[in-house]
């Protein structure tokens, strides 16, 4: 199955995903991408080709990518990457 382009409505089923069922994600990467180390809360606003909008504890930032997405499946690749590349939390 051919991955959907980055339109609008892919981008809120993303961010719909994201915040339903990886909310511990979207606090990891406002905490590590974002550099707000305090995050209390944070929300996934939208994922675009260059960037994802995120809104932490009513701030929104954006987050860079290292390279400018090509549809929903690089998006799924390159946050799933961006997860496995924090350092893992020491006990």
């Amino acid at each position: 199955m051919p991955a959907d382009p980055l339109t609008d409505t892919v981008s809120a089923r993303i961010c719909r995903h994201m915040n339903d069922d990886h909310a511990e994600a979207v606090i990891a990467y406002a905490r590590h991408y974002g550099g707000v180390e305090t995050a209390e809360s944070a929300r996934m606003v939208a994922v675009r080709p260059e960037a994802m909008e995120l809104e932490v504890d009513g701030a929104t930032i954006q987050i860079a990518f290292d390279h400018t997405l090509s549809d929903s499946e690089d998006a799924h690749q390159t946050l799933v990457g961006m997860l496995r590349s924090m350092p893992k939390p020491t006990p």
